[in-house]
């Protein structure tokens, strides 16, 4: 039987994870240390994209999965079945109790803009326990996050006034990927989806146009079974398909644009009418099935004129080939032409046009450097595969055992990790612009307002500042104890809100495509000599012989 999606039974299963932490949940377990109290961190170390902020998404994934986390008999059959025969029984009766009702989870509000190195999930609990929830905290973590900052990029190269609209299903990485995709992209600033599943379960608004094919299906006018459409205005039935045909002639005599009756595709013009019949109060048409100007978008005049007459309203048309930005802006000019005809046309001028085929970042930005007329972007591949960029690289890091600290060295200093517990705020500009980021150890006072505090960057010393908050923001909340969700869970419209919200908090020059300044993530002066205290006892010393 074909498995099912709802919005109950998306969170993965505890197996949905890499052998080797159940590997090393038996070595705890043997060695008998799997219950000692141990703190991981999840973070990341460098932004995507060569941007300079990222948008953390996955949180409420997460607490689905610690929510439902258990193993089920058949899983426990499917261990026993990978593991040597030398497994003692007794381990798996451990794994058949294991819940997460032991943990805590403190993470920073899913929407924030995050940045290197700030932990954006801290969990406390049984060492083993902990050990079990790393890879799949990062597979929900990752792509969430990175499409997410994707789709906030966009935003921010189309501005706020542009539609943008997620068509990547058909190009995403299987349906979990596309459902991701879908929902996350509208979390990071999309208007609307044409994923009809992540519609239903997210609640994400759903648009679509139609594709060439629907357009190639009509030949010509006898391909138009049905030519009937009831007039909004008197009731009356109408020859639809005649009166398109009329009204064609007039606008092809009337206009200046050089194109004979002859020279437009009458297959099309049936198309759009049959189209139109099926969905006269929302019809938008793909017009560049043959020729944009010559053909798709006086067609698309002629359809918009007669259900204007009949009481309805077009709501515009989409080119998906040729040159987005001169064929937008030509449109428009015809656009304007026809609503100068008359005053009850005036709103023809203001028809939306939508452009798709292959958009990324740059073509956007592009775009608008060309001054285009474009109302709405239709995204697909560069937006849910991420293309720039397939992966965000979050890890998940022990940095506390039994109180004490634990430390990952590497010859590359952008991999040690800082050892303990850690405290998160984020310190604001007195005219509210985020200033910094700023780690404390555990026992730390927090920062407060008005008090200028000594800031360093975490491993290169001459790097430090005096930062003088006008506000101060502890970015960590406890979202998980004593087995359940205790935070309040925000709906995906009010994520996307604090997407937004946090953005605009952010400095422009933080946000620029080109070679933005690196927001700074710093620790305080304890921790900083802490850091390096702990570094030193914990690198080998070498010996020159």
């Amino acid at each position: 039987m074909a498995a099912s999606f709802s919005s109950e039974n998306m969170s993965p299963p505890p197996l949905l994870t890499d052998f080797y932490q159940l590997t090393m949940c038996y070595g705890y377990w043997k060695a008998g240390n799997h219950d000692q109290p141990a703190c991981f961190e999840l973070f990341f170390r460098k932004n995507p994209f060569h941007g300079e902020f990222t948008i953390f998404g996955g949180l409420d994934d997460c607490l689905e999965f610690v929510q439902r986390f258990k193993y089920s008999e058949t899983d426990i059959e499917f261990l026993r079945s990978v593991f040597p025969p030398s497994t003692e029984e007794k381990f798996f009766e451990y794994l058949s109790s294991l819940n997460c009702d032991s943990l805590k989870i403190y993470a920073i509000k899913e929407g924030t803009v995050v940045f290197p190195k700030v932990p954006l999930i801290a969990v406390e609990g049984p060492l083993a326990l902990c050990q079990l929830l790393e890879t799949t905290f990062l597979n929900l973590i990752n792509f969430s996050s990175l499409v997410a900052t994707n789709a906030a990029r966009f935003r921010l190269a189309a501005g706020k006034n542009a539609e943008l609209l997620e068509f990547g299903l058909r190009r995403a990485q299987g349906p979990n990927g596309g459902l991701t995709a879908s929902k996350y992209c509208y979390m990071g600033g999309f208007d609307a989806t044409s994923n009809l599943l992540a519609g239903k379960l997210y609640n994400i608004p759903v648009k679509g146009t139609q594709a060439h094919s629907f357009i190639c299906s009509f030949s010509s006018a006898a391909d138009m079974k049905k030519r009937e459409l009831q007039s909004k205005k008197n009731g009356e039935m109408v020859n639809f398909f005649e009166l398109c045909k009329d009204k064609l002639k007039v606008v092809v005599d009337s206009s200046n644009w050089g194109v004979s009756l002859q020279e437009i595709s009458e297959g099309e013009l049936a198309a759009f009418c049959a189209y139109a019949i099926a969905f006269p109060d929302t019809f938008l048409a793909l017009i560049d099935t043959y020729d944009v100007l010559r053909s798709g978008v006086i067609n698309f005049i002629a359809v918009s004129l007669v259900l204007h007459d009949l009481g309805y309203r077009s709501l515009g048309c989409r080119i998906d080939s040729g040159d987005l930005s001169y064929l937008s802006k030509e449109i428009r000019v015809r656009f304007k032409q026809i609503a100068a005809m008359s005053s009850d046309l005036e709103w023809f001028a203001l028809t939306k046009i939508i452009a798709s085929n292959d958009i990324n970042e740059e073509t956007i930005m592009s775009l608008n450097d060309q001054q285009h007329e474009i109302n709405s972007f239709g995204v697909g591949t560069h937006l849910v595969t991420c293309q720039k960029q397939p992966a965000l690289g979050c890890v998940y890091k022990l940095v506390a055992v039994s109180g004490q600290p634990k430390i990952k060295l590497s010859q590359e200093v952008v991999k040690i990790t800082i050892p303990g517990r850690k405290k998160c705020y984020r310190l604001y500009s007195q005219n509210g612009r985020c200033l910094l980021d700023l780690l404390t150890l555990d026992d730390e006072k927090p920062p407060g307002i008005n008090n200028p505090i000594l800031c360093r960057h975490p491993f290169e010393e001459s790097k430090r500042a005096y930062a003088n908050p006008g506000r101060v923001e502890s970015l960590h909340d406890l979202v998980w104890s004593d087995g359940k969700i205790v935070c309040e869970r925000p709906t995906l419209h009010e994520m996307k809100e604090r997407v937004t919200q946090t953005l605009n908090e952010l400095r422009g020059d933080h946000k620029r495509y080109l070679n933005p300044t690196p927001y700074k993530v710093s620790v305080t002066e304890k921790l900083y000599h802490f850091l390096h205290e702990f570094w030193l006892q914990n690198a080998p010393i070498g010996q020159l012989d």
